[in-house]
């Protein structure tokens, strides 16, 4: 990593509630009629995401990447849009963060961290206002996918289940349940309250409903003779999104491997426990916000310092390393995969366990 990129990334974390209060102090002296648009309540929220763009911009910067922070400010567009944030208003916000931190910050920090808002606000303009849809039309279980994700948007998790588990009866595969039907209406329903078209209840309620639904068909892939090596899967200190690293197990586990789910924000000390005791093969650790990419980056300089854990192959994977592809060796990973069968052949093929199929 770049010793520059580095310390203005440590600089912007360290300051980072300070920048943001003065940050959110200048913009609402600047623009008077914040206040009265949005209320005292209005300004504790901005104070809020300033503080999420610095941390956004600080990681940006440490893994040497602005389409990261160009695809949080695309995200963030359309997410204020939807609550009726014009994108005026997050321009002018990002202007007052460049200032602040020319302001704040030693001339060569800013500078760099001016060259990130600058990508952001140069793309702003031609970014969409929408999102697509991610239950795609002519797949096979697409509308099953629909019927599930409707059962679930009406807290109906009875019938969400029958659908899933009629359908495995009826013979449909369990690993295109998962990428058909889990995968697709959990993107949807992140894009739905990114539409602010549903709550943060009604997304956390489909995601807990989702994870016991995958448990009810546990029967279909614990069954298989575990024929290869053993993998530990985790999400990070304080990442709490630990669907989609749940899911990549039950593939690994579906192939034959031994698998060690630990869940979500784990402690780094205890995965290195894990991977020790296990005799791991395999190391998966997942970031669904840019952000826990740091977190990623010290558990696995944790685990190449013991020597125990000197032969195991790291994968990692989520919605960071989708955007920024060459992220994972930059942290120091083995590997990154966009799904959970790419994940297989990568870590099959990095183990050699190719011939224990």
């Amino acid at each position: 990593m770049n010793p520059l990129n580095q310390q203005v990334s440590d600089a912007l974390n360290v300051r980072r509630a300070a920048l943001a209060a003065r940050m959110v102090e200048r913009e609402f002296v600047r623009h008077p009629e914040l206040e009265q648009r949005y209320g005292i309540a209005g300004r504790d929220r901005c104070l809020e995401d300033a503080s999420y763009h610095l941390a956004y911009l600080a990681q940006a910067i440490a893994s040497d990447s602005v389409g990261l922070f160009g695809d949080y400010v695309g995200w963030v567009k359309v997410m204020l849009a939807k609550r009726g944030i014009p994108a005026q208003d997050l321009s002018a916000l990002l202007e007052t963060m460049k200032e602040s931190l020319q302001q704040e910050l030693p001339p060569d920090f800013s500078r760099l961290a001016s060259d990130f808002l600058d990508h952001g606000l140069r793309q702003l303009p031609q970014m969409s206002d929408d999102v697509p849809g991610f239950i795609a039309e002519g797949t096979p279980l697409a509308p099953l996918a629909r019927e599930y994700l409707q059962a679930l948007l009406r807290g109906d998790r009875h019938i969400a289940s029958k659908l899933i588990l009629d359908a495995a009866r009826q013979g449909a595969a369990v690993r295109d349940l998962y990428l058909q039907v889990f995968q697709s209406t959990q993107y949807e329903i992140g894009r739905l309250w990114q539409l602010n078209q549903i709550s943060v209840a009604q997304e956390h309620y489909c995601t807990a409903a989702t994870q016991l639904i995958m448990s009810q068909l546990y029967p279909y892939i614990f069954s298989g003779e575990k024929t290869r090596g053993a993998l530990v899967a985790t999400c990070v200190s304080g990442d709490l999104h630990e669907i989609g690293i749940r899911m990549l197990s039950d593939f690994f586990e579906m192939d034959g491997w031994q698998t060690y789910y630990l869940g979500a924000n784990m402690p780094i000390s205890a995965v290195v426990q894990a991977v020790v005791q296990r005799q791991a093969h395999a190391l998966a650790i997942s970031a669904t916000i840019t952000y826990h990419v740091r977190a990623v980056e010290s558990l696995i300089a944790a685990v190449r310092r013991t020597p125990e854990c000197g032969g195991v192959k790291i994968l990692v994977g989520g919605y960071p390393f989708k955007t920024a592809p060459d992220l994972w060796k930059i942290i120091g990973a083995d590997g990154s995969a966009r799904d959970a069968q790419e994940a297989i052949l990568l870590v099959n093929r990095l183990t050699n366990q190719l011939a224990a199929a």
